[in-house]
């Protein structure tokens, strides 16, 4: 049996604002894993519950997975007592697969030895939206940018202005977009807020929202 490791962040704030997971983003692929069978375990920086963006539980962000999510004893059960991510032993997984929010931009570095150790053993490390932004601080086995020569996608620029979130980011974090060609990848992005997922070797990166069921299918596949 495959046993892949949820990431999400734990960070409920961001420069005085609030934000956290966006539910969707591991709702969606939440149910895709468990379809296919396979094992799971959330985890999270600091352990315990973890804060959900109000705005991914409103209009139609809030998709009929999330929904269904929020109604899952299991699932919530996760929600509410994700494992502390470096008490984990990272030798039993297939892969990780890192959900989105702003909330990453805050402790995103705190995925870094996760994110190289299974990324430097050859398994799956895949990240949705936001979930990128721990990538930034990783690096390959020879010391360069894990991104560096890569083909990527995140949250673009432009979809952080169109969220209203250009200030936001600007004040209290990076721009992944930015960051990633300052590295030395090979950044791709469809049109906003369209679905678009990008396989590099054993990293698959996802562009947004939009894109977190695409990417958990694809890592089915490539686990297949």
């Amino acid at each position: 049996m495959v046993k892949l490791l949820l990431v999400s962040t734990s960070a409920g704030s961001m420069g005085g604002n609030p934000t956290g997971l966006w539910l969707a983003e591991l709702a969606e692929p939440w149910f895709v894993f468990k379809a296919a069978g396979y094992e799971l375990v959330l985890a999270s920086p600091a352990g315990g519950a973890i804060p959900v963006d109000c705005g991914s539980v409103k209009g139609d962000f809030f998709t009929e997975d999330a929904k269904k999510f929020m109604h899952d004893p299991e699932a919530l059960d996760a929600l509410f007592h994700s494992v502390k991510l470096d008490t984990v032993d990272l030798s039993e997984f297939d892969g990780m697969f890192i959900a989105g929010g702003h909330g990453c931009c805050v402790d995103g570095a705190a995925m870094k030895t996760a994110i190289e150790t299974l990324y430097n053993a050859k398994k799956l490390v895949c990240a949705d939206c936001h979930g990128p932004y721990a990538l930034i601080d990783c690096v390959k086995a020879d010391g360069t940018p894990l991104v560096q020569g890569l083909a990527v996608t995140a949250f673009t620029n432009l979809e952080e202005e169109q969220a209203g979130a250009t200030g936001w980011v600007e004040s209290n974090a990076k721009f992944m977009e930015t960051v990633f060609k300052e590295q030395g990848a090979l950044f791709e992005n469809a049109d906003p807020w369209n679905s678009h997922v990008v396989v590099a070797g054993n990293l698959v990166t996802c562009q947004n929202p939009q894109s977190a069921m695409a990417g958990a299918k694809k890592c089915v596949e490539i686990l297949s």
